[in-house]
């Protein structure tokens, strides 16, 4: 026996008005209770990172600038033993008076003028190539241009360090052919050999955040640069990058912190590089005091200092990025 079938009734009871008269909105599925429920799952998500912040970030922060403030000092020629005295800001004023220290500034602020244009403007050429009409296989070579990032940068200065390297690299036995002489570890070119380890591992990871910001530019903005006679380079450059402002500026950003906090590449050059020293960079600097020194007081001193300079560095792009973007 088929069941019956169901009809809709002919005179639908009326939704309740609404205090204007008219008929009531739908109620949305989430009250003020419900609100409140979403915060507090939001909050309890965001524990696990505010406890790792905390644990890995802001007490080491604290107990460098504890450990800043004392100084070991020894006493019967070696024999007595170290004690700990408080020596105030002394760490800090030693570091600042400190010739390495400084002059390490000195070569990140080179490493930065060579380093930061070469690769963010290589990021950004390579991906408006990749984002153009004329590009095929782009997912190959998005994978391509990536995979250096995916290399440790442990194993990538250890490869470089071998192309370097004259007698073993076929680079060098080339260049030799060539009639090319380039010593990778030189006095002045040491700090080429860093600048092209860095770029060869950073420019692929950038290049696919600035396609990906170049994926959000409306397709129909470009339809009518295109209809207006604008060719591809113009479009490329005054209407695709000006509309990804925002990430250039935040990438910009990234790479300053990261520059200033240079160590591995410089650090496994300078095994052949003996000129460079090992306090090249400031970081090199604080892990020779540290721990070759064992001056754990100056070394404190010196990462707060690095802390202070790379906070004031961020706060300066940060600004010439908003009047970029307001621009």
């Amino acid at each position: 026996m088929a069941a019956p079938l169901t009809r809709p009734a002919k005179n639908p009871p009326p939704r309740a008005a609404s205090p204007s008269g008219g008929p009531a909105a739908p109620k949305s599925p989430g009250g003020p209770g419900a609100r409140r429920g979403q915060r507090r799952a939001v909050a309890l998500f965001m524990v696990p990172f505010f406890a790792l912040f905390t644990a890995v970030t802001v007490l080491p922060m604290f107990y460098a600038a504890w450990m800043s403030l004392f100084r070991e000092e020894s006493s019967g020629l070696g024999f007595g033993g170290t004690e700990r005295v408080f020596a105030g800001f002394g760490n800090f004023t030693e570091a600042l008076g400190n010739e390495a220290f400084l002059r390490s500034f000195g070569h990140i602020a080179f490493y930065c003028v060579l380093y930061i244009p070469a690769m963010v403007g290589g990021a950004l050429i390579l991906a408006l190539l990749v984002d153009s009409a004329m590009a095929r296989a782009r997912r190959f070579f998005q994978i391509a241009y990536f995979l250096p990032h995916a290399v440790p940068g442990l194993i990538a200065s250890l490869i470089w360090l071998y192309l370097y390297t004259p007698g073993l690299s076929p680079v060098t036995d080339v260049l030799d052919a060539l009639g090319a002489n380039w010593n990778f570890f030189g006095q002045d070119e040491a700090i080429y050999s860093v600048v092209n380890i860095s770029a060869w591992q950073w420019t692929g990871y950038n290049m696919i955040i600035f396609y990906a910001g170049l994926q959000a530019v409306p397709r129909e903005v470009l339809e009518a640069a295109t209809v207006d006679g604008s060719g591809a380079l113009r479009t490329a450059l005054q209407v695709k990058v000006p509309m990804i402002r925002p990430t250039v500026v935040l990438t910009l950003l990234f790479t300053c912190v990261g520059a200033i906090q240079l160590f591995d590449a410089p650090k496994l050059v300078q095994l052949r590089a003996n000129t460079m020293g090992e306090d090249w960079s400031p970081t090199m600097f604080i892990y020779t005091v540290a721990f070759k020194g064992h001056d754990y007081g100056l070394a404190a001193a010196s990462s707060l200092l690095l802390a202070l300079v790379a906070g004031l560095l961020s706060f300066v792009v940060t600004k010439l990025g908003n009047r970029w973007k307001a621009s």
